[in-house]
C-alpha cells in the first residue's frame, strides 16, 4: 500500500509519537509510507531521521486554501492510495484535498472521548458527517461517543493506541527517590501527563493528605508540564503539601528510565481517550489507579492490572492508593497482570497491524470490524 500520513501539530505529543510509530511500522511492514507535517515539526525532524520521506507543508489552521491546494499537488505528485490524517486540522484539510474523482481514500484518527459538537455552532457535524471515509478510534469508549454524535457504525473501526515495550525494556533504570532526595524503600506515586484541565491532577493532590494517614511516608511525584500546573502548585501549597510531599517535575525525557522506581501510578482524568502513560506503567510492572471514565477502563483491568476509582473522588483515590501500597501480594499480583496484558494487546505491532487492516478493508470496500469484546486489541 502506498500510504501518506498528515500531522498538522507544531509539538510532540502522544499523538505524533503514534503518528511516527505508524509510519515507521508500516515502512518496515513493506508499504511505502511518508509523512506530511509542518517546517521544522519535531514529527519533520524525527521522522526524517527514521528514514521517512518527509513533506513539509505550511498549514496556518484547518480552512487553509493554500494548505489544501498545496496538498492536493502533493496527493498528485506521490498518489497515495490513503491518506491518514492524524489531528483535527489535519481531518479538514486533508480530506478537502482529497475530494475529487480518482482521490485517495480517507483515514482519520479519533483519539479524544468528547464530543464532536464542542461549538454551538455544530460545525463540527459537516466535517463529520461528510469529511472522512473511515475513522480509527483508539477505544471503544472513543467509538460509543462517535455514534452518539451521529456518525455511522459503518465508518468507525477501533485500533488501540501502542506502546514500544521494547522501549521500555531496554531503558536505563533510574530510582526517582535519589533525585528527590528521599531515602531508599520510600513509598512513591507518580503521575505522568501534560496539566490540562482534564487529567485532574488536582484530584491527586487533594487525596494526599488522606493518603498520608494511611500510608505516613508516602511522596508524590507529579510530571509533565502545561497551563493547569500553575493552579495545581497553588493548591498543593494551601495544602502544605508542595515541595514537602507533592513534587512537580516538571517535562522530563527519561520518564522510561524512572518509570519503574514507582509504586503506584495514579490517572485521575476526568476525560480520556486510552492513555498511554497508564499503559506504560503497567508494561514495566507499576500497578495503576485511575478513574472510571473514557477509555481508562479499557486500558487499566480493575483488580487484575490496578484499580478504578470514581472520577473526582479524593476519598475513594486515596482509600485505593492506600490498599495496594499497604498490600505487596496485591501490589505484585496487579503488576504481573499489567505487564502481561499489555503487551499481548497494546504493542505498537499490534497497532501496525490493526491499521494496516483497516487500510485494507478501506480498499476493498469490506465492512467495519467488529470491535474486540473486553478491550484491546
Amino acid at each position: 500500500m502506498r500510504v501518506l500520513h498528515l500531522n498538522t501539530e507544531r509539538t510532540w505529543r502522544g499523538g505524533e509519537q503514534q503518528t511516527l510509530w505508524l509510519a515507521t511500522g508500516l515502512r518496515d511492514a513493506g508499504d511505502a509510507s511518508e509523512v506530511a507535517c509542518p517546517p521544522g515539526s519535531p514529527l519533520a525532524q524525527r521522522a526524517r531521521a527514521a528514514g521517512l520521506p518527509v513533506h513539509e507543508i505550511l498549514m496556518r489552521g484547518e480552512w487553509d486554501a493554500a494548505a489544501v491546494g498545496a496538498l492536493r499537488r502533493l496527493f498528485r505528485e506521490r498518489r497515495p492510495e490513503v491518506v491518514h490524517m492524524h489531528t483535527s486540522h489535519a481531518h479538514t484539510l486533508g480530506c478537502l484535498a482529497a475530494r475529487g474523482k480518482g482521490g485517495p481514500r480517507t483515514a482519520v484518527s479519533r483519539r479524544v472521548d468528547f464530543s464532536i459538537y464542542r461549538n454551538f455552532l455544530r460545525l463540527s457535524w459537516l466535517k463529520y458527517r461528510l469529511l472522512g471515509h473511515r475513522f480509527v478510534a483508539i477505544s471503544r469508549a472513543v467509538r460509543e461517543v462517535l455514534l452518539r454524535d451521529g456518525i455511522p457504525a459503518d465508518r468507525i473501526e477501533v485500533v488501540p493506541s501502542g506502546i514500544d515495550t521494547a522501549r521500555l525494556d531496554g531503558a536505563r533504570r533510574k530510582d526517582l527517590r535519589l533525585d528527590l532526595g528521599l531515602p531508599p524503600g520510600t513509598p512513591l506515586v507518580g503521575d505522568v501527563a501534560a496539566f490540562g484541565w482534564h487529567k485532574a491532577q488536582e484530584v491527586l493532590v487533594e487525596a494526599t493528605p488522606l493518603l498520608l494517614r494511611e500510608v505516613p511516608d508516602a511522596h508524590v511525584a507529579l510530571i509533565g508540564d502545561g497551563e493547569c500546573r500553575p493552579r495545581v502548585e497553588a493548591l498543593a501549597r494551601r495544602l502544605g503539601l508542595l515541595g514537602r510531599r507533592v513534587h512537580f517535575l516538571g517535562f522530563r525525557d527519561d520518564v522510561p528510565d524512572v518509570l519503574g522506581s514507582l509504586d503506584l501510578f495514579v490517572m485521575c482524568s476526568v476525560m480520556e481517550g486510552l492513555c498511554t502513560s497508564a499503559l506504560d506503567a503497567q508494561a514495566v510492572g507499576v500497578p495503576v489507579v485511575a478513574s472510571a471514565v473514557g477509555g481508562l477502563p479499557e486500558a487499566v483491568a480493575d483488580g487484575e492490572t490496578g484499580l478504578l476509582v470514581p472520577p473526582r473522588d479524593p476519598p475513594a483515590l486515596a482509600a485505593a492508593m492506600a490498599r495496594i501500597l499497604r498490600d505487596r501480594g496485591l501490589r505484585e499480583r496487579l503488576s504481573a497482570g499489567g505487564r502481561r496484558r499489555v503487551r499481548e494487546r497494546f504493542s505498537v505491532k499490534a497497532m501496525v497491524e490493526g491499521t494496516r487492516s483497516v487500510y485494507g478493508r478501506l480498499l476493498r470496500g469490506e465492512a467495519v470490524a467488529a470491535p474486540a469484546a473486553g478491550g484491546g486489541a
